[in-house]
């Protein structure tokens, strides 16, 4: 049975390597693109998903998400991570299609209620867009299936941070949103840093996406020249680490990864801003602002050869169901 999935996202290269692999894999039904800032500004990130969706005959919706984070300062869009139009400046026709009319936020809600345990969210940018939902609407907690998310760092493997020591991006960009998707009453399982950065695509990889996988692999190799710069000048390797389609790959085989249980909390300012803490051992505390939380899955280990293989095997087969 396919897992319908509601992908919140703010493409993005990586983005999009993850939106493709979603309407790829037979195992996904991927029901819509909600937009967020982060990667890019909204704009661009909800043009970018208007994009992919003309382009590659894609029949998921498409709903524009916030702009700002709830509470901190904006950071600023990564446009020296994915270039200033978030697929590395590569031309791009402007889509014909619209997005839907409502808000982010409020598609989710309503998708959710429309279809009680058969929703799961996926998270894969800052998490506005579902802090606003669980917020304004609590009882979706009891009707979603699952709330996947493409963020945070725990320290496994000395994976804690990527924008600052100790905070990845997602969560940076908004921790106040992130505390409260993280402690809200659904169930949470983080796809974070701690298994994002033991999986890789090399150049060759990559390489074999756009010689086997059709049109939809000429274009992820060719989205990703100018993100594969950006890790050879910043990190000195020849690929890139598997961020965004991790998430996606935990939704079509959740035994590739190895989760912990146990509360999560997110510091949400001063220098150790957006780092992620998860209680996972049982002690007890006189002061503990973990104790009340519901518990969240944490990925610590990951099969990343599987990883690899399963991305490789949808792409191909998606690139040559397309020609």
């Amino acid at each position: 049975m396919k897992t319908k999935i509601i992908l919140d996202t703010d493409p993005g290269i990586d983005d999009a390597m993850a939106i493709l692999f979603a309407e790829a894999n037979p195992n996904v039904d991927l029901v819509a693109l909600t937009t967020v800032f982060g990667n890019a500004d909204i704009e661009t990130s909800t043009r970018n998903a208007l994009y992919l969706k003309q382009r590659f005959g894609m029949n998921c919706d498409v709903a524009k998400g916030v702009s700002k984070p709830l509470l901190r300062d904006p950071v600023g869009a990564s446009t020296a991570v994915h270039g200033e139009n978030g697929f590395g400046d590569i031309a791009l026709d402007a889509p014909t299609i619209a997005a839907d009319p409502r808000p982010a936020h409020q598609y989710i809600i309503d998708t959710v209620k429309a279809a009680p345990k058969e929703i799961t969210l996926v998270a894969v940018g800052p998490l506005t867009n579902l802090a606003m939902a669980i917020t304004q609407a609590p009882e979706i907690g009891d009707l979603v299936k699952e709330v996947v998310i493409m963020g945070g760092a725990f320290g496994t493997h000395d994976h804690t941070g990527n924008v600052t020591p100790f905070a990845e991006a997602n969560v940076h960009d908004d921790p106040h949103a992130a505390d409260i998707v993280f402690t809200a009453d659904w169930p949470v399982t983080v796809i974070g840093l701690d298994v994002t950065h033991e999986t890789f695509f090399s150049t060759d990889y990559i390489d074999t996406l756009r010689d086997t996988c059709g049109e939809v692999g000429e274009f992820m190799w060719d989205i990703s020249r100018f993100y594969l710069d950006f890790y050879k000048s910043r990190m000195d390797v020849d690929g890139c680490f598997v961020h965004d389609p991790s998430a996606i790959a935990y939704v079509i085989d959740p035994s590739l990864f190895t989760l912990r249980k146990g509360p999560i909390r997110v510091v949400c300012d001063g220098p150790a801003e957006g780092l992620t803490i998860q209680k996972h051992k049982p002690t007890k505390h006189k002061t503990d602002e973990w104790a009340e939380k519901r518990p969240q899955q944490v990925a610590i280990a990951v099969n990343d050869q599987a990883v690899l293989d399963v991305y490789l095997d949808s792409m191909t087969q998606y690139g040559n169901r397309e020609s």
